[in-house]
């Protein structure tokens, strides 16, 4: 039985152990059937602070910490993710209403960033730069920022914190992680079970499940130095607000509405699986999902047909069942939030081609055609298995379409062309284009990122990261000639 077993002290998972919180209990609630996954316990600014000065003195040990101390606690973590992974799955199914292969992806992808965080210690921190006194030496070294704040969102909540708290650690800090409260095991308790066992000392990670109140806690908290929040555009707009206020840095990755554009000369076949992938995907609940499908008119209707064949064929049902190919949305509200938008989306004028309704949290796989620029479809982020269809004519009619967006995360263009597709993707504005691909594409080793409503252009992966969770010190050291 792991520390953090949901059948254990009535499944309670908060910071430093399992007990009640300063902000009482509440359940985690399964969206697929219903059911009880566990008990989280809620932090208030009491417990905030608490695990704010624990971090503040767990780092000043472990920023000083030898590379390899630091990097094999990394790989132990991974290796301990590997262990636990089939807990983690089923609570990831549970909690979020993940599909099994969603959550054994995503599980891939913990463990990917736990290997590449491992490798930041040995990348170069540092530069040997010029001095007017040629008996001094100059130095420009990278410094641990101390405690690293992490809101993580409750899509895809393991991998969405860990892509911070890893990388954090790696390279000096210690954490406080605000998992969502929907999702505070596979957002939290999983990760720090992971670092539990691969020897982090006491202190360096704290996991404080709670809500706006919390977050907003956390930013606020003095021990705090850089925030990284995933989450909305709307929630991302009020940390940079508090956050900027306090002069903190802050790491902002908000949501899209996605451009996936298919030209004329696309190979169709690749296209509409690609679409398909990126539309319904868990859901749709991706910041990355194919928000606004860009279609050359001339084939627009047989694109249109292919997506509607396919999606008569998606099983919406429970993701426990094999049988299931299209799982619950997380909340009833996020549920009626998304008709609401395909309610407005036909008062536009848009047709739906297929589903438009839903039972509960199991919304059926919709097709919108006809969506224009001013329909609703078209300028919000939906976050629901929904495929808006808009049609063009012109090159410059598609990149003006894909370009009339506040958002600006990723987007992908479909042409047989590469070259011209190369071309036109130097003029999207979005932070991550795929040719031939889907919108939806994330690895440990890349910048992950965008603009705009999307986000500040911070970056995640690889020695990106080194710019997020450090600082610059100047150092100057006199020398000794002989």
């Amino acid at each position: 039985m792991t520390r953090w077993d949901r059948s254990e002290a009535d499944g309670r998972i908060f910071s430093d152990g399992w007990r009640e919180a300063g902000g009482g209990v509440l359940p985690i609630v399964s969206p697929g059937d219903g059911s009880i996954v566990g008990r989280a316990g809620i932090a208030d600014d009491g417990d905030v602070e608490r695990a704010g000065r624990r971090a503040v003195a767990a780092q000043a040990e472990w920023g000083r910490a030898s590379y390899r101390t630091r990097a094999d606690v990394l790989h132990r973590a991974a290796e301990a993710m590997r262990e636990i992974r089939a807990d983690v799955e089923d609570v990831l199914i549970r909690e979020s209403g993940s599909l099994p292969g969603k959550a054994r992806h995503e599980v891939d992808k913990a463990i990917d960033e736990l290997v590449e965080a491992a490798g930041l210690v040995t990348r170069s921190q540092g530069d040997i730069l010029p001095v007017e006194d040629p008996s001094t030496l100059g130095i420009a070294r990278r410094i641990p920022v101390g405690v690293v704040g992490v809101i993580a969102p409750w899509n895809a909540p393991l991998m969405l914190a860990i892509r911070s708290v890893a990388p954090a650690i790696a390279l000096g800090n210690a954490v406080i992680v605000k998992p969502d409260v929907k999702t505070a095991f596979s957002g939290g308790a999983a990760i720090a079970e992971a670092f539990a066992r691969a020897g982090l000392p006491d202190g360096v990670l704290h996991v404080l499940p709670g809500g706006p109140e919390t977050g907003e806690a956390v930013v606020r908290s003095p021990h705090t130095n850089v925030i990284s929040f995933t989450g909305s555009s709307a929630a991302g707009k009020r940390v940079g607000e508090v956050a900027g206020g306090l002069l903190k840095r802050v790491v902002l990755e908000l949501g899209g509405n996605n451009a996936f554009i298919v030209m004329a000369d696309a190979d169709l076949d690749h296209a509409v699986a690609s679409g398909l992938g990126g539309s319904f995907r868990h859901q749709g609940q991706i910041c990355m999902a194919t928000g606004r499908h860009l279609v050359h008119e001339s084939i627009a209707d047989e694109y249109v047909e292919r997506m509607r064949a396919a999606t008569e064929r998606m099983r919406l049902g429970d993701p426990l069942s094999p049988e299931t190919t299209l799982g619950p949305l997380i909340t009833v509200g996020q549920a009626e939030r998304v008709q609401g938008i395909v309610d407005a989306a036909v008062a536009d004028g848009a047709r739906i081609v297929r589903g438009g309704t839903h039972e509960g949290v199991f919304y059926q796989p919709t097709i919108l055609d006809g969506v224009t620029p001013d329909n609703a479809a078209f300028r919000q982020e939906i976050f629901g298995p929904v495929a808006p269809i808009t049609r063009f004519s012109t090159e410059e009619e598609a990149l003006a379409l894909a370009n009339a967006s506040d958002y600006g995360l990723s987007a992908a263009i479909h042409s047989r062309d590469v070259a011209r597709a190369l071309g036109f993707a130097s003029r999207l504005r979005a932070g991550m284009v795929a040719v031939n691909g889907q919108t939806i594409y994330d690895a440990a080793h890349i910048p992950m990122g965008g603009i705009g409503a999307s986000g500040n252009g911070g970056r995640h992966g690889g020695h990106w990261n080194l710019d997020e969770f450090t600082y610059w010190q100047w150092v100057t050291v006199p020398t000794i000639s002989g």
